[in-house]
């Protein structure tokens, strides 16, 4: 079990002690501008997400057209004349890779009037009840009706899940100056359940898709940096821990990177999963269909397991998937040397969110991709869980995650979000509206970084927010 996270010290100083020196601020550090090291891309238009690693060689760049093939087009109902893309179902939540990661990047959540809530999920749990079993090598209880995922669409045939809208009632923050910021707290709305009601103690969480740049680059720091980094991390007053979860590959348990609890340990895994719980597909990795025993419909529809491999996603669209999904590179950051940002940079290091959102890595010189080795990269993320406090918990948890524990977000990329999906909706279920809403959720072991943030008057605000905007 996991010790009680305490509150960020408050002096900067003890950054020194325990993580690398805090820089100067009065230029960029060597090499920040390029956030993804030689695998970064000089784009900043509605496309910045959707490019491979500027190292790939033309070979290998072809390998990532094929993927990215594959996670852009639709899945069809099986059977059909389309035989490698047949399957899609029989319960979905897309039928595409790209409908929740929209130009590869960030989701949302559904708008009032929305029949489908494409890029947001529902994750369904139930409390823990002594399978041992079960909880090691899924992390949670499934729902019994309706498995670990609501489906809100499905084949001729089969009916969907059930239907989710969000409604939200505003939380309001005053910063020391005065000024005010109002808060969503969203409340989610299951209607139409297709299979009877659900278990009286069901866990929920909303879920919306994240940015896909850079992955791969995360996948390649070397395990025991991060582990190291947990352990510095306590001279800090923080409590970051890994979270250890099921690998289906290597049937162990592995350090957690991916998802909003860190709750997968491979991209291939990753992959495997999305396929499998938003679009109905199995593969080797999950061969099973998504279909509970309170649903014999689902479990007699048609199937599009007739490649090679028997399963609906083939071995060779697997690789080509982690390919693609490995080498999506991250753009370079703009106006690194702005007086603004660098001003920004230093009001972010002295509220103490660089505890967390660690600036930067090393990736392994044994990487399993070549163009991802040895390259110093700018995430902003230590890829552990932290106590985030209740105002942020779902209550779900998952493997060593608790209800109110989340996986550090990566923060590259953030400024283009706008720009490449139209909006900039963040954190896990999309509830804050902009960068300082999501800084005024944080709660928790990041309760004391919020607080100072809440001293800054305008000026201040509009340089850390000029900082995030440069990431």
């Amino acid at each position: 079990m996991y010790a009680r996270p305490a509150l960020l010290l408050p002096l900067l100083a003890a950054a020194l002690a325990a993580c690398e020196p805090v820089p100067a601020f009065n230029a960029p550090e060597p090499g920040e501008a390029l956030s993804g090291g030689a695998t970064t891309v000089q784009r900043a238009d509605r496309n910045a997400f959707a490019l491979p690693a500027a190292n790939l060689s033309l070979e290998q760049r072809v390998d990532f057209s094929v993927g990215n093939s594959f996670f852009r087009s639709p899945w069809v109902i099986a059977p059909a004349t389309t035989t490698a893309r047949d399957g899609l179902g029989p319960l979905f939540n897309a039928n595409a890779c790209q409908a929740c990661h929209i130009r590869d990047g960030r989701g949302h959540p559904p708008a009032p009037e929305a029949l489908n809530a494409v890029s947001m999920l529902v994750r369904l749990s139930i409390p823990a009840q002594g399978n041992e079993a079960e909880l090691a090598e899924h992390g949670v209880l499934p729902e019994p009706t309706y498995g670990t995922q609501l489906q809100d669409m499905a084949i001729p045939g089969v009916a969907p899940e059930g239907r989710l809208r969000v409604s939200y009632r505003e939380v309001p923050v005053r910063f020391a100056d005065g000024f005010e910021v109002r808060l969503r707290q969203p409340e989610l709305h299951i209607s139409q359940l297709g299979y009877g009601p659900m278990h009286p103690g069901t866990l929920m969480s909303a879920r919306i898709a994240p940015p896909m740049i850079g992955l791969g680059l995360l996948e390649a720091i070397p395990e025991q940096a991060i582990l190291a980094r947990a352990a510095e991390q306590k001279a800090l007053g923080l409590a970051g821990q890994p979270n250890w979860v099921w690998n289906a590959s290597t049937a162990a348990p592995a350090l957690g990177r991916f998802g909003w609890k860190a709750g997968q340990p491979s991209l291939d895994q990753q992959n495997a999963h999305a396929a499998a719980q938003d679009m109905g597909l199995s593969s080797t990795l999950l061969p099973r269909q998504n279909c509970t025993a309170a649903q014999p419909a689902c479990a007699a529809a048609a199937t599009g397991d007739g490649n090679e491999d028997g399963v609906e996603v083939s071995n060779n669209i697997r690789r080509l998937l982690q390919f693609y999904t490995r080498h999506l590179a991250v753009p370079a950051r703009r106006d690194v040397a702005a007086p603004q940002v660098l001003a920004g940079k230093r009001l972010f290091y002295q509220a103490g969110c660089q505890g967390c959102h660690v600036p930067q890595w090393t990736t392994a010189p044994d990487a399993a991709e070549a163009a991802l080795a040895n390259q110093r990269i700018w995430p902003y993320s230590d890829l552990l869980l932290h106590d985030m406090g209740p105002g942020l918990a779902d209550g779900r948890p998952e493997f060593l995650a608790s209800g109110q524990q989340w996986r550090t977000a990566p923060l590259w990329g953030l400024g283009l979000t706008r720009t490449v999906n139209g909006h900039s909706q963040l954190l896990h279920d999309g509830r804050a509206r902009n960068p300082l809403e999501a800084v005024l959720w944080h709660g928790g072991e990041a309760q004391a970084a919020r607080d100072r943030v809440l001293a800054f008057n305008a000026d201040q605000r509009a340089a850390l927010l000029a900082f995030l905007d440069s990431l």
